[in-house]
């Protein structure tokens, strides 16, 4: 067996060859495509490739994995702290990785399949274009304030109403232009994302996981489709330990010697984008009825509202980890309002809604008689929740028992 390690740049990589036990230099081979499948070409499936995580990974194993028997891709962050040298050359790099991965120290990374990777870039593109129109928003909002105008009556300030009022507002003839610049560009972007949406919600839309997550208090359909995404295949993670640790949701935890363990923030590695996610899932618990909001209001009074986000936010990456395990929908679940949430992802893939008087899937949710009993279900777990740790802090730790000094004292 032959190993080969790849320190990938953007446009070489320098190679090192690891054969019965001897390391040698394989020099630089460009990354294009044409000059890549020639090196690949040199491959057999004995040969076994070893590269760190980049941005031009993912095609690099594709083109490689067709030729060498193994393509391993290392996670860069472990990799430094295991290897790390004050001498630090693309040659070493290379050679490191060889040696890490033929000693079996090598931290590896999942590959994903090809449509979650898309999914991947589809819910960073949303993300992306979502923050541009909160900038853009923001710009808006910071123009009225210049000028001392009066907050906006309508709900929405970027609807038809709001800007119908907006049109009417006192503002000089430049920040008038900037406005409508801004609001151009909002429409356009808006376009983008409904694109987006509607292309993710038809390559979700068939996938069981996707009802199993909805039924979750506080997921709707985009926290769905990112931790879809995020996640790949559940059975990577063994415990739900590994998928809080997956999303950074961990404590730091820092032990030396005999002093007690030092629990500090979280740990902020792996997919941000999904913890995000998770954690605004954690704000929208804190609204709705329901045991999972009887959890964050227990540790708001403790700890104040940020942590109990988080950690109401590691809570549900736990539900979402028996859940997809275990194929079970979650046991308080609203299912008028998932009904709701999968009609909402059917017409965002461009289903066309019900006319002519007939009723959608989603009908029932429509009933204010269904709604109230849901909540009324929910509210009662609550409360049964909130009596249960009532009790336990009522009872408080065990007293030890104290036996009496032997032999006794005598009395003077």
């Amino acid at each position: 067996m032959r190993i080969i390690g790849l320190d990938v740049s953007r446009s070489v990589a320098e190679v090192a060859y690891l054969e019965n036990g001897r390391l040698r230099p394989g020099g630089r081979i460009g990354l294009k495509r044409a000059e890549l499948e020639q090196f690949a070409s040199g491959l057999g499936v004995e040969d076994h490739v070893v590269l760190e995580a980049t941005g031009n990974t993912q095609a690099i194993v594709q083109v490689l994995e067709k030729y060498a028997g193994r393509v391993t891709v290392a996670n860069p962050l472990q990799v430094r702290l295991i290897a790390e040298a004050r001498v630090k050359t693309d040659k070493i790099d290379a050679a490191i990785l060889a040696q890490l991965y033929a000693s079996g120290f090598l931290p590896e990374v999942w590959i994903p399949d090809e449509a979650t990777q898309a999914m991947r870039r589809q819910v960073a593109r949303r993300a992306q274009i979502v923050r541009q129109r909160t900038r853009l928003k923001n710009e808006i909002h910071a123009v009225l304030i210049a000028h001392l105008i009066e907050p906006c009556p309508a709900t929405d300030l970027f609807g038809r109403t709001g800007r119908a009022w907006l049109s009417h507002q006192p503002l000089p003839g430049d920040e008038r232009i900037a406005v409508e610049q801004r609001l151009c560009e909002l429409d356009r972007l808006g376009g983008y994302l409904q694109t987006i949406e509607r292309t993710l919600a038809q390559s979700v839309l068939q996938d069981e996981r996707l009802d199993l997550l909805l039924s979750i208090t506080g997921v709707n359909t985009t926290v769905a489709m990112g931790l879809l995404s995020a996640i790949g295949d559940i059975k990577r993670f063994p415990k739900p330990e590994k998928l809080v640790s997956y999303f950074g949701l961990n404590p730091s935890v820092y032990q030396s010697g005999l002093q007690p363990a030092i629990h500090g923030h979280i740990s902020k590695r792996g997919r941000s984008y999904a913890r995000a996610m998770l954690v605004e899932a954690a704000w929208s618990v804190a609204q709705s009825p329901g045991p999972l909001r009887a959890f964050f209001l227990r540790l708001r009074e403790r700890r104040g509202q940020q942590v109990a986000a988080v950690a109401t936010a590691r809570k549900l990456a736990v539900i979402v980890w028996y859940v997809l395990t275990r194929k079970e929908r979650f046991a308080w679940e609203r299912p008028a309002l998932t009904t709701r949430k999968m009609r909402t992802l059917e017409l965002q893939s461009g289903m066309t809604p019900c006319r002519g008087g007939r009723k959608g899937t989603a009908a029932a949710y429509n009933l204010k008689s269904v709604r109230d009993q849901e909540r009324a279900t929910a509210e009662q777990a609550e409360r049964t929740y909130r009596r249960l740790f009532a009790r336990w802090k009522q009872s408080g730790p065990t007293q030890p028992i104290r036996k009496p000094a032997w032999p006794p004292k005598p009395v003077l």
